[in-house]
């Protein structure tokens, strides 16, 4: 028997649409990685791009257990001295829902030059309403 590998060609890409609310934020971003990867897939290639594209709606409504509202922090730093700013992550979730999420999910990916073409893959959107539904995408249940 032998192995598939899959190939640079073109694939027909699936969209898929995450429903954000009441989920909890590591749950969420381990389901997004795992189908822009393509893992979910028969015909994943660790090296290849061979997954799909996400949609998450209401970004706003995710869940952080414990204390993380509180004592979680995101950082990021200006490159010079002193330069580095930190908010946690009851702010940015009042803020830039859509980043906690991709931070997330960027956490996840390999570190390389193809989880540079894998995150531009996750759309993600504070409320239901999404410029998406010509794509028709396809609903997925996170956590169940």
């Amino acid at each position: 028997m032998k192995s598939f590998v899959a190939k640079n060609a073109p694939i027909d890409k699936k969209w898929y649409l995450i429903d954000a609310k009441g989920v909890v934020l590591g749950d969420l971003c381990v389901k997004i990685a795992n189908i822009i990867r393509g893992k979910n897939k028969p015909t994943y290639t660790p090296n290849v791009d061979c997954g799909d594209f996400v949609v998450v709606i209401n970004a706003k409504d995710i869940i952080l257990t414990g204390k993380k509202l509180d004592q979680k922090k995101y950082f990021k730093h200006s490159g010079f001295m002193g330069g580095i700013k930190e908010i946690t992550a009851k702010k940015l979730l009042a803020k830039d829902p859509e980043k906690m999420i991709k931070h997330g999910v960027w956490g996840m990916l390999p570190k390389n030059r193809l989880s540079k073409k894998l995150i531009n893959k996750v759309k993600v959107y504070a409320d239901e309403n999404h410029p998406h539904k010509a794509q028709k995408p396809q609903e997925v249940k996170v956590g169940e």
